[in-house]
């Protein structure tokens, strides 16, 4: 009985082992230049022709992949679209197929991507926007919900892309570029715009901003 018992405990600690290397392999694995070199990779897609695809800079492409440096959404939208695939793909750890759940405790848990990177700063967090994926674990989703919290020195370029955007603010004044025009959003204010128009978001006072942001991407 005790060589039994023995017996099972090694397997359940084998077992334990495994599955606590599943998640940090899985942790390693969810950052979008990851994703894309081994979608690349999957597809037998060099990246001059990926560049050439989607007309994302080629310069741009490697810094993604390798350095992580990503100035918007925009280029990980095209990127998605001219690797056939959502742009969730390039944010996906699992493949869920009911309902995710996300609670408040775990969201600051969950960054996928800072964009707005200075190439020479010394603290890239604190001079970007932080997308925090909300449903990451989704299989076929054809949303993104993020919170991301706008740093107020964030250097954002107006982005363009196919698809919709909500976006609601939680704290904070956030100032909406939309093309021509300037609005100032507070916190329980909202916004619904078509993407393809040139837009970013930024503080409106130099101080912190938090919202919650659902991105529409047609597959």
């Amino acid at each position: 009985m005790k060589r039994v018992w023995l017996l099972y405990s090694y397997h359940l600690s084998l077992i334990t082992c495994l599955l606590i290397w599943y998640k940090i392999t899985m942790a390693t694995k969810n950052s979008p230049g990851k994703r894309i070199t081994e979608l690349c990779k999957t597809y037998s897609v060099s990246r001059e022709t990926l560049a050439e695809r989607s007309g994302v800079p080629l310069e741009l492409i490697q810094r993604i992949e390798e350095g992580g440096a990503i100035p918007d959404l925009a280029p990980l939208v095209k990127i998605s679209r001219a690797l056939g695939v959502r742009l969730g793909t390039l944010l996906d750890d699992h493949e869920e197929l009911g309902p995710v759940i996300t609670r408040a405790d775990s969201a600051d848990e969950t960054v996928r991507l800072i964009t707005g990177l200075s190439s020479d700063s010394a603290d890239p967090k604190r001079e970007g926007l932080s997308f925090k994926a909300l449903a990451a674990d989704k299989n076929g989703r054809h949303m993104e919900p993020f919170v991301i919290d706008i740093e107020p020195q964030a250097e954002q370029k107006k982005s363009t892309h196919e698809g919709e955007e909500f976006i609601y603010v939680l704290s904070g004044s956030l100032a909406v570029e939309y093309g021509t025009e300037r609005n100032v959003l507070n916190a329980g204010d909202s916004v619904y715009y078509d993407s393809i128009v040139p837009h970013r978001v930024v503080s409106a006072d130099n101080k912190p901003v938090r919202i919650l942001a659902v991105v529409y991407t047609p597959v």
